[in-house]
């Protein structure tokens, strides 16, 4: 699941610091080079979805503890 997390944030920064044709207008100028575009909240949204998911996943597995005492 950490390996997973891991992935799924690199290519979430890779994203948010790249250059792409529909990234969109600037909604908030952090400097001059920089800022925040549109695109990047579906970015943000899309991860915390994942990220959400994959807490679910983790929270939702049967702990090796309780299996144990049931044999």
């Amino acid at each position: 699941m950490l390996l997973t997390a891991a992935v799924m944030s690199a290519f979430a920064v890779l994203l948010l610091t790249g250059d792409y044709i529909r990234e969109g207008p600037v909604l908030v100028t952090l400097s001059e080079t920089h800022g925040i575009h549109r695109g990047d909240v579906g970015i943000v949204a899309f991860w915390t979805l994942g990220m959400i998911g994959l807490l679910i996943a983790a929270l939702s597995r049967p702990s090796r503890t309780r299996d144990a005492d049931r044999r």
